[in-house]
């Protein structure tokens, strides 16, 4: 059923690829919820923190040099008699923006990442590579398109994603809407100038490998919500609450499924799962955001 709602809702998109009129330098997501599995024989409190660094340096007329990072960390216990563990994804973000006509824009990333519970001493399973290549075509200045393809390396195999998205925003300023699918999705409604009404909604598929236990998880998430904003000068807070339904598949070292579009996988998946499937559930959390006009 997660795998069908991942594949189902095709919205949102890496913060650092929209084409929006406006551009994050920092931010910060904090959420927090309690899973339970299917069986009901497991139930464990998460709480995830992803914080994200940009920093775009202009090279020439055409081409702005993207460099950033972006460390999540979700803390939580897997299954029965598991001990807690913290999954950490630490990405460096290195490319380049590229303006190739009056339409066109091309962003450009590799996103090489460690993926692991830093239990032990880095290892090679916990090394993945990503790389993201995005055109952008502005059919006027309040609506543009994207079309792109995002890839990595994951614990389990190399998982592929296409992706479409598009930017509007209307003439009164009032509302817009950005999303590049299936990654990233946020609508907003302006209230008054310092207070506003949104919907957000993030999915990622990624694996963390465990160390000298010789095991890995895959992540599937999933977690929209709706949010309430306010805004000082460039600061933005806003208080969220939503529906979280992430599973965090507990398997062996080396036991993969080749290649994986969206969450169909190529060659099927014949792997032995060693915990249960996690059930949806709410989820309330914070967003603080350091934003720029353009």
């Amino acid at each position: 059923m997660k795998k069908i709602l991942l594949l189902v809702i095709i919205l949102g998109g890496l913060n650092i690829t929209t084409a929006q009129n406006y551009l994050d330098l920092v931010r910060l997501n904090v959420a927090n919820t309690t899973l339970e599995d299917l069986e009901q024989t497991h139930e464990t409190n998460i709480t995830n923190v992803n914080l994200e660094f940009l920093l775009p340096t202009p090279i020439n007329d055409k081409t702005i040099l993207i460099t950033g990072m972006t460390v999540e960390n979700s803390s939580l216990v897997l299954g029965s008699g598991l001990s807690r563990e913290n999954l950490i994804m630490t990405r460096i973000n290195l490319g380049a923006k590229v303006y190739h006509s009056k339409k066109w824009t091309g962003t450009y990333l590799l996103l090489p990442k460690i993926g692991s519970n830093l239990g032990a001493e880095v290892a090679n399973q916990d090394f993945q590579m990503g790389a993201i290549a995005l055109l952008e075509y502005r059919h006027k200045n309040r609506f543009r398109t994207k079309y792109g393809l995002y890839s990595s390396s994951e614990e389990f195999g190399t998982i592929i994603t296409p992706l479409l998205g598009v930017y509007y925003r209307t003439p009164n300023n009032k509302f817009y809407i950005d999303a590049a699918f299936p990654i990233r999705m946020e609508a907003n409604y302006s209230l008054t100038k310092k207070i506003s009404l949104g919907a957000d909604l993030r999915t990622s598929v990624k694996s963390y490998n465990l160390g000298l236990t010789d095991r890995y998880v895959q992540e599937e998430s999933i977690r929209g919500g709706l949010y309430l904003s306010y805004t000082m000068d460039k600061f933005i807070v806003r208080a969220k609450a939503g529906l979280d339904t992430t599973d965090y598949g507990l398997y062996n070292s080396g036991d993969k499924i080749g290649a994986q579009i969206l969450t169909i996988q190529v060659n099927g998946d014949d792997r032995a799962r060693l915990n249960n499937e996690f059930d949806s559930s709410l989820f309330f959390g914070f967003d603080m955001i350091y934003r720029l006009d353009l």
